[in-house]
C-alpha cells in the first residue's frame, strides 16, 4: 500500500527521535537523553546533568531549549529520558490539580505518588532550592520595609498609596496572584498602585527608582546583579517550586543506578547557589555549560 507523505514524514521522525531515546545501543553502551526548558537555570541544570552523567560513562544526548510543555511531553513519550523538574509546576500545570498545597514536603510526596501511579515518572530527591514566585525590594530599603512581606504589609498600610510595585499581568490577573496574596497578608492596595510589566524589567524599574517592590522568581540572577532583598514569605501564600531530577520508569529500570548516582547532585542547591550560578550566565555572560562544569568540579562531581 502506497503511504501518504505526511505519513511517511511522521514515521521518519518517529526513527529519528527513537535514536535520541534512551535505550542502550548495539555496542552495549549506555545512552541516556538529557532535556531542558529554554531559560538559564533549566539550561545551567541540563549541562550538570549531561556533564555528570557523561563522566559516569553514559553516552548522553542533549535536547535542550524548549517550552515546559514541550519538554514534559518529550519525558513522558520517551524522547528524553531526564531532565529537572518543579513540584508546583507539574502538580498544577501537568497534573491539572486545583488543590493547594502549601507545604513543600508534602507536595513533593503528593507529586512523586501521583507521577509515578499515572504517568510512570520517577522523582528524585528533592533540592533544597525553591524557585517560586517572590517580592523583591532594594537591599537599602529593608530598614523601612523590613525583610518579610508581613513588614512590607505594615509599612504600606502606615504609608497610604505611597508604594509602587511592579508587576507581569499574569500575576496581576490571575485568581492566586498579587491581590490574593495582598488579602492574605492584609495589605490595603489600590489598583493605582500597581505597574504592569515584564518581570525583566522590574529590576530595572527597582534600581531606576520607579517602583518600590518587584515581582521575581527566587532563584533569578538578576536579584544578585541588581542588589535585591527576597521578601520572606513567612504566611506561606506562594506555592512550592521545589526542583527534582525525574527519569522516566522504563529508564530507572534499565539503569537502577541512577538514583543513588543523582540523587547527591541536588543536595547542595540552594536558592542562593542558583542565583549565584544563573548570575553567571545572565549577569556576566558565561555559557550555561561552563557554568555547569566548574560547579561540578568545585563540588567534587568531576574531577
Amino acid at each position: 500500500m502506497r503511504k501518504h507523505p505526511v505519513v511517511a514524514v511522521l514515521l521518519v521522525a518517529a526513527l529519528v527521535l527513537g535514536c535520541f531515546a534512551g535505550v542502550a545501543a548495539a555496542d552495549g553502551k549506555k545512552k541516556l537523553a538529557v532535556g531542558a526548558k529554554f531559560y538559564t537555570e533549566q539550561y545551567i541544570l541540563g549541562n550538570m546533568l549531561a556533564l555528570y552523567l557523561d563522566h559516569h560513562g553514559f553516552d548522553v544526548n542533549k535536547n535542550m531549549g524548549t517550552g515546559s510543555s514541550v519538554t514534559r511531553k518529550a519525558l513522558a513519550t520517551g524522547q528524553i529520558d531526564i531532565y529537572a523538574e518543579y513540584t508546583g509546576t507539574a502538580w498544577m500545570s501537568y497534573m491539572k490539580q486545583d488543590e493547594v498545597i502549601n507545604d513543600p514536603g508534602k507536595l513533593y510526596r503528593a507529586v512523586k505518588e501521583k507521577d509515578l501511579k499515572d504517568n510512570g515518572i520517577v522523582w528524585f530527591a528533592k533540592a533544597p532550592m525553591n524557585n517560586t514566585f517572590a517580592l523583591v525590594i532594594p537591599k537599602e530599603k529593608t530598614d523601612a520595609y523590613g525583610k518579610t512581606i508581613s513588614s512590607l504589609a505594615e509599612y504600606n498600610n502606615n504609608h497610604p498609596d505611597e508604594l509602587i510595585f511592579g508587576m507581569d499581568q499574569e500575576f496581576y490577573e490571575r485568581n492566586d496572584g498579587f491581590f490574593e496574596m495582598a488579602d492574605l497578608y492584609g495589605m490595603e492596595v489600590d489598583k493605582k498602585q500597581v505597574k504592569l510589566m515584564s518581570v525583566g524589567l522590574s529590576y530595572e524599574s527597582l534600581q531606576r527608582g520607579q517602583i518600590d517592590v518587584g515581582m521575581a522568581y527566587s532563584t533569578d540572577g538578576k536579584i544578585l546583579k541588581y542588589n535585591l532583598q527576597v521578601l520572606k514569605d513567612d504566611r506561606k501564600f506562594f506555592p512550592p517550586y521545589t526542583l527534582a531530577i525525574c527519569v522516566r520508569e522504563e529508564t530507572m529500570e534499565r539503569y537502577p543506578e541512577l538514583k543513588e548516582l543523582l540523587s547527591p547532585l541536588t543536595e547542595t542547591l540552594t536558592d542562593e547557589t542558583m542565583q549565584k550560578l544563573n548570575y553567571q550566565v545572565d549577569a556576566e555572560g558565561k555559557p550555561a555549560e561552563m557554568v555547569a562544569q566548574v560547579y561540578l568540579g568545585e563540588n567534587g562531581f568531576i574531577d
